[in-house]
């Protein structure tokens, strides 16, 4: 480390980029250095996104499990579960990861710094603690990992009691009869069925022709019938106008002309990075309209000693992502080439049932004129789903017709972002090693659902004449 320096590096953020950045550079011998507003460590992530509300979605689900078991006595269970229920639930797992993050930190001899960070200088950060005391440290590096937040359009009013974000709706202290749902993106799509399932009637408004138009189509038409079918009202291709408020609930009113009542509104349509605060003018830096930096493929920002990973840096703004992204950047720092590897980043959408998909959809093959078939295979014929009840879902493996090789893996059903995983390993296996005759050609246990992806395959050829 230099004397002119107080830190190797500085990260501003303890997110799952932060942190493994953090991780990374120490384990290197580096002096690391990490600043975080929260009053814990997790971020966005652990606090207020990927964990309390996949913790909300897999309370909903074990309850759905209890319910549908025939050899339960429904009489014996009067109580119907309420949000309130899961808030619990949730907050008992977010304490378990602060906990262990905090270990992480802690054996790794990771400074901890709590307060506002915003630059002084190309070098320097200061950092403003809760009793607005103020001191300010440098470093030779920065990694900014601030993470991002839901965009609140200044027409709204956040503030009234029946307006949530998707961070504020985890403090929700009432169950709504009817809640509206603006937004139909995965977080959406995520609460809408989180909310149906416990029996509150649900309006999912969608700005778009279809739910998450970047999943392969046959998918898309799956969760638009089950989301239907759980009771949601999905209104595709709505704007909104104005929202307008009353004591104990709202209108939303639409460009169409419409005017939907309910008990409340959850505004989930977009996110905006956490760059605003972070007075990046005096590094040299400046944020595009979406609070989010540029970055080229070693995360490093247009100011050589500053990098930046996450959600501040776009797609694919996941926490998985974020991880590798925030080891790419503190190994670039260390002169090494970026570890991160995305080019074949799975998408996990947390609904009932879930949907997980990686590598390229029927539509993109179709319009880049690649020959691929089609293998499928009902979770209902399979004799793990049967047994579990888990009759809902299906595999489908998209292949070359000529070689074989896996083009796409798209699943819809119970623990799909699980399934998913085997099939990603094989397609990111290079030339003959990435084939459909993989999964004919191994030994799955029995019965469990990764057997699904030999009926695929072997449905596949059969369609091939093979």
């Amino acid at each position: 480390m230099s004397a002119e320096f107080d830190f190797d590096i500085i990260i501003i953020g303890a997110g799952p980029a932060g942190e493994s950045a953090a991780l990374n550079a120490s384990k290197h011998g580096l002096k690391v250095a990490v600043v975080d507003n929260l009053p814990e460590v997790g971020g966005s992530c652990t606090h207020s996104g990927t964990i309390p509300s996949k913790a909300l979605r897999s309370a909903v689900s074990s309850y759905l499990r209890f319910q549908q078991n025939p050899l339960i006595n429904k009489s014996k269970t009067a109580e119907t579960l309420k949000f309130q229920d899961l808030r619990i639930n949730a907050q008992g797992v977010i304490q378990k990861q602060v906990d262990m993050r905090n270990r992480f930190y802690l054996r790794n001899k990771i400074e901890l710094l709590k307060g506002h960070a915003e630059f002084v200088d190309a070098h320097t950060i200061c950092i403003k603690q809760q009793d607005e005391k103020t001191f300010s440290i440098s470093a030779a590096n920065i990694i900014l990992a601030t993470g991002s937040r839901p965009y609140r359009p200044d027409e709204i009013n956040f503030n009234h009691s029946r307006i949530y974000d998707s961070d504020t709706i985890l403090n929700m202290d009432h169950t709504p009869r009817k809640l509206i749902i603006y937004g139909a993106g995965v977080i959406g799509c995520e609460y809408a069925s989180i909310f149906s399932n416990l029996g509150i009637k649900v309006d999912l408004v969608n700005t778009r022709d279809h739910l998450l138009e970047f999943l392969d189509v046959e998918i898309s038409d799956a969760l638009s019938y089950h989301l239907t079918d759980q009771g949601v009202i999905i209104r595709h291709r709505e704007e909104f106008d104005h929202v307008e408020t009353r004591k104990d609930g709202i209108t939303l009113h639409l460009q169409s002309g419409k005017r939907i009542k309910a008990d409340a509104l959850l505004w989930c349509n977009g996110r905006t990075g956490n760059t605003d605060q972070l007075n990046l003018k005096v590094a040299g830096l400046e944020a595009n309209h979406r609070g989010q930096l540029e970055v080229n493929e070693d995360y490093q920002t247009s100011v050589d000693h500053i990098s930046a990973a996450g959600d501040i840096v776009g797609w694919p703004s996941l926490a998985g992502a974020a991880y590798n992204q925030g080891a790419s950047a503190a190994a670039f720092v260390r002169g090494k080439k970026a570890i991160s590897q995305l080019d074949q980043v799975p998408t996990g959408i947390y609904t009932l049932p879930e949907i997980s998909s990686v590598g390229k959809t029927e539509r993109e093959l179709t319009d880049a004129k690649i020959p691929y078939e089609v293998g499928r295979a009902f979770f209902k014929d399979t004799a793990r789903g049967q047994i579990s009840g888990q009759n809902v879902g299906m595999l489908k493996i998209l292949f070359h017709i000529d070689t074989h090789a896996i083009l796409g893996i798209h699943c819809f059903g119970d623990e799909a972002t699980e399934i998913i995983h085997i099939g990603q390993a094989i397609l990111k296996q290079p030339g003959e090693h990435n084939t459909i005759r993989y999964f004919v050609n191994t030994t799955f246990n029995y019965p469990t659902m990764a057997e699904a992806y030999r009926i695929a395959a072997l449905n596949g050829l059969n369609r091939l004449g093979e």
